[in-house]
This record gives structure tokens, C-alpha cells and sequence, in this order.
């Protein structure tokens, strides 16, 4: 059975596990819930509720989207390609299928409604459509590949925030055909090849800005589905698959981590006022958003690569953890984070919807139901995963958890 080898020498041995992506997932998934309830408040994006007094928060906002998604996608990449290693093609549908489709379609039918329920509720005081009556026409769908891969398409019925799960299995899928078809040795002296450029010329890493360059500028980017094109986060993901398990890309990646975060900094600085100059930075076709988005596509890559760069420290062998020593608290801590990943961006959005429902018709200063909407909104998704979701076999197969 073909599998695509882990890395330039074409052994096929799993990649070394890299502990701080664990904590990169973390970190952007418990930041959407800020970056989500920021939405609330800001007057360019159509969320769910809206507070009654809102501002132009773009820029902030403009920081965030430029590498979170992205940065997952590059680690969903890395994490297929270990899977893959270790199951082989066909165990690698399967497992995708299971930790990632399961939940989609728990989701899609439990928690999806909700947010569009309450947009609903929100935008008209008159609208007294009962939960139960709303949910079936909520499944009033159709299908379209005008949006592929999202194929359901209906008057209320949206995906949500589950776009990244749906896209994350498609993409996952698509790697298997080529890894069951395509023979080992031809993708194991590309990625030798590959390799041995990058270990001549480090800067070569930062190639992959030129495509996603392109795919910003010419095809736009989606507000839908956090802020880049669906083909900018198919190449993200390929970038995790070759660039991220091979150590001589790793090593290239540290040593270009520092000229790409200025040159991002320099570039988000400079196509920041060019893309909020213009009416629709997305889709419109004018010199200014053009170039605004290519600078934007680029920046997105440069965070990436510092990012990933900044924060890499290769262990020796001699500091590999003991075996039969208790696990530190930072072992547990960074397990229990690990394991509550999916499940925890599977249960945030409907969660800040629902208290901000609630908290923007208090009397508080916009700061203040900021903070109250995000405090709320992390403990009772933490204290859901913890009490409703991780204890008991069918909650956790239904969140795609071991």
C-alpha cells in the first residue's frame, strides 16, 4: 500500500511529534472565542447579533485573520500527513471519516440551528418563531456545486463555523487518492529534490507566498469563510503535508523565521490602508484592492513561517522524556488541550451567540459586554466539553475524540 513518505529521505517514518503545534491549535481555537465576540461589536461584519453600538474594527480584526485559519490549515496538513504514515491511504479515510465527518453531522443537526435562530430573533423584535418550528425549515436545502465543496445550500441553512471541518475533510480525502495510487518512490525523490534545493537556498521557503499571492489577488478572498479562498487554505494545507515534516523544510523555516516576520509586519503595515480604502476588499477588481490582496496573501504566509519558525525548538535525543515517570502538569495540561481541540471550536460559536443574545440588551458599556461575553462564553464552552462531551465513549466518538 502506498503511503507519501514522511520526509526527504523517503524512510516513510512518522514525523517527530511537534508538541508546540499542539499548543498553536490550542491558542487559536480559545482565541475565537475573543476574536468571535468581537464580532458582535463591530459595524463591517454581518454577526450573528449586534450590539446597538458598533465600530469599524477591520484592522484589529485584519490581524487575527491574517494567520490563525491559516495556521491551522498548515497544522491539519502536518497532522494528515502523520496519520497517513502511520494507517496508509485507506486507514486514512476512514480515520478522517470518523474524527471529522462524525462531527460534522452531530453538529450540522444539534448545534447549527441555533445561530440562525437567534440572528432571527435578533434582527426582527416581532419574529416569535418557536425554536421547534424554525429547525425543520432550517433543513429546507437543496443541492448546488456552485460552492464546492459546499454543496447544501438552503434559505437558513448555512454550515457556520464548521466551513474549516468541511474543508479540512475534503482536503484530508483528496490526499488519499494520490497517496493510494501515486508510487512512493516518485514522491520521495520530489520531496528529496525539494529538500536538497532548500537546504542550498533557505529563502526558498517562502516561495509559496507567489501562488497564494495569486489566489488572493485574482480569485478574492471570502468573508464566509474567515477572511481567504477556499484554494488559499487548500495550498496552506498542501504547505503542512511537504513543507512542515521535512526536516531539512524545518530547518529552513527557523532560519528564514525572522525575515519573514518583518517582511509580513512590513507588508500588513503597507496593504493594511490600500485594502480599507477601497468598498469591497474582497472581490473588487481595481489596482489598489488587487495589489492589496496579493500583499495580503503574502503576509499570511510570512506570519506562517515566522510563526512556525519563532517557535520550533528541535529536543536532542537526549532530552526525550524518561518513560515510567508521572506526566508533568505541563505534559497533562498540554494533553487535555490537545484532546479538547475539535471539540472546543466545534462548541464555541453557538456558545458566544447565544450569550451575546443575551448580554448586548444590558445596560454595560460596550467594553464591558465584551469582556462579560467572553468570559461567560469560555467557561461555559470549557465547562461543556469537560461535563457533557470527554467523559463517556459516546459523547467523545460523537466530538471525533479518541
Amino acid at each position: 500500500m502506498a503511503t507519501i513518505p514522511a520526509d526527504g529521505t523517503g524512510t516513510g517514518a512518522p514525523p517527530e511529534r511537534r508538541t508546540e503545534m499542539d499548543a498553536l491549535r490550542a491558542l487559536v481555537v480559545v482565541g475565537l472565542v475573543f476574536f468571535h465576540s468581537a464580532l458582535v461589536f463591530d459595524s463591517e461584519d454581518d454577526f450573528y447579533v449586534k450590539n446597538d453600538d458598533t465600530a469599524p474594527l477591520m484592522l484589529v480584526i485584519g490581524v487575527l485573520v491574517v494567520w490563525a485559519m491559516p495556521l491551522l490549515f498548515v497544522i491539519g496538513g502536518f497532522g494528515a500527513r502523520q496519520s497517513l504514515v502511520r494507517r496508509g491511504p485507506g486507514g486514512f479515510a476512514v480515520e478522517r471519516l470518523r474524527r471529522l465527518g462524525v462531527p460534522l453531522v452531530f453538529a450540522t443537526f444539534v448545534l447549527l440551528p441555533l445561530p440562525q435562530w437567534l440572528r432571527l430573533r435578533a434582527a426582527e423584535s416581532s419574529y416569535d418563531e418557536s425554536y421547534a418550528d424554525f429547525y425543520p425549515r432550517f433543513f429546507d436545502v437543496h443541492l448546488s456545486v456552485d460552492h464546492l465543496p459546499f454543496v447544501v445550500q438552503g434559505e437558513h441553512f448555512e454550515s457556520g463555523h464548521l466551513w474549516f471541518v468541511v474543508l479540512l475533510l475534503c482536503f484530508s480525502l483528496l490526499l488519499a487518492v494520490p497517496a493510494a495510487v501515486v508510487p512512493p518512490r516518485w514522491t520521495g525523490r520530489l520531496g528529496d529534490a525539494a529538500g536538497r534545493a532548500v537546504e542550498r537556498a533557505p529563502a526558498l521557503v517562502l516561495l509559496p507566498a507567489v501562488p497564494l499571492a495569486a489566489v488572493c489577488a485574482g480569485l478574492g478572498l471570502e468573508e464566509a469563510y474567515g477572511g481567504w479562498h477556499r484554494v488559499a487554505y487548500l495550498l496552506f494545507f498542501a504547505a503542512g503535508l511537504f513543507l512542515v515534516a521535512d526536516r531539512r523544510f524545518r530547518d529552513a523555516v527557523r532560519g528564514c523565521a525572522r525575515l519573514a516576520l518583518w517582511t509580513g509586519i512590513a507588508l500588513f503595515v503597507l496593504g493594511a490602508p490600500a485594502m480599507m480604502s477601497v468598498d469591497d476588499p474582497f472581490t473588487d477588481m481595481g489596482v489598489l484592492a488587487v495589489l492589496g490582496r496579493a500583499g495580503f496573501g503574502v503576509t499570511g504566509w510570512c506570519a506562517v513561517v515566522a510563526i512556525l519558525g519563532l517557535l520550533d525548538r528541535p529536543r536532542p535525543p537526549s532530552a526525550a522524556p524518561a518513560t515510567g515517570r508521572p506526566p508533568t502538569t505541563t505534559q497533562r495540561v498540554s494533553t487535555y488541550l490537545g484532546d479538547a481541540v475539535l471539540p472546543l471550536y466545534v462548541l464555541h460559536q453557538p456558545v458566544v451567540v447565544a450569550v451575546a443574545f443575551g448580554v448586548v440588551g444590558w445596560d454595560l458599556a460596550a467594553p464591558l459586554k465584551y469582556v462579560v461575553i467572553v468570559v461567560v462564553s469560555l467557561a461555559l464552552t470549557v465547562a461543556t466539553y469537560d461535563l457533557l462531551v470527554r467523559r463517556t465513549a459516546p459523547t467523545r466518538f460523537l466530538f471525533g475524540m479518541r
